[in-house]
């Protein structure tokens, strides 16, 4: 099943991209590899360097993110909570998925892959998104490994509270905050999904990339709170990277018309998240 997914995915991948004209220029393989390694490289400082150079319009995105965290902590355990109690609802095979591709060494086989595919054909699109997907994935996941240890948040499996820390834990039920699979698998989505203009597709492509956060709240292994700041770190470190690489590629999938923001939305007996991008 695993080896399935994978397969049907790079060769989707492959058929996206394939309207593109393959790179017909003398320019080696070995000479493209190099080019781009370096680029992810210096992709992922990059994206660690941004917060430096922030103005009013960023750090106030930031802000509205802290600000919606804040709020969403407060109702932590009745969220998380309402979201566990559906789990048996859910086809196993949706919360196979939903593990499977949030695994880091699956999720870097698959980007790794959609590199590969365009390093051999020489199709710049499939080489620009693989080094989006591959660079991406390794800063925010660094990120996220490095905040799971120094918050050290309790994990609702464990037991403890939502309010429970012991940061530089050894024991995993404290590496809650952030959700690791919800980065993994909604970093991919929102790369890919920068390349479609119809917001059907995009939306679609989301979708799919939530599935693997939510079935770690299904699992109590996070907290909602974990699930939305794993949102965030994805696309604040997809957006950096990808203006980044604008300078190196011919590719361009900016138009300078991206904003996030965070709605609350509640209701008789309801409460629901709306995060715009």
């Amino acid at each position: 099943m695993k080896n399935l997914l994978t397969i049907l995915f790079l060769a989707s991948s492959v058929s996206l991209f394939c309207q593109d004209t393959l790179n017909d220029n003398s320019e080696t393989r070995w000479s493209m590899f190099k080019y781009d390694f370096g680029n992810i490289i210096k992709g992922v400082g990059y994206s660690y360097s941004r917060p430096l150079h922030w103005k009013g319009k960023q750090w106030k995105t930031f802000g509205g993110v802290v600000a919606g965290t804040g709020v969403l902590y407060l109702l932590d355990d009745d969220s998380s909570r309402f979201i566990s109690n559906q789990r048996e609802s859910v086809p196993q095979f949706i919360r196979d998925y939903g593990e499977f591709y949030g695994n880091p060494e699956n999720n870097y086989m698959v980007t790794s892959g959609v590199y590969l595919t365009g390093l051999i054909t020489k199709n710049e699109k499939l080489r620009r998104t693989g080094v989006l997907l591959i660079s991406s994935a390794t800063a925010a996941g660094l990120l996220q490994q490095i905040l799971k240890s120094s918050v050290g948040r309790a994990r609702p499996v464990s037991g403890k509270t939502k309010d429970t820390f012991m940061p530089f834990s050894d024991s995993r039920n404290f590496h809650s905050f952030p959700s690791g699979h919800t980065i993994m698998a909604f970093t991919n989505a929102y790369a890919i999904a920068k390349q479609f203009k119809s917001p059907w597709v995009k939306s679609g492509i989301y979708l799919v990339g939530l599935i693997p956060g939510v079935s770690r709240v299904w699992d109590r292994q996070h907290w909602v709170t974990d699930f939305a700041i794993g949102i965030a770190i994805s696309i604040f470190t997809v957006e950096s990277i990808d203006r980044y690489l604008d300078a190196k590629y011919d590719k361009k999938y900016n138009d300078g018309s991206k904003n996030l923001s965070w709605n609350l939305n509640f209701g008789p007996g309801q409460m629901g998240l709306a995060i715009h991008f």
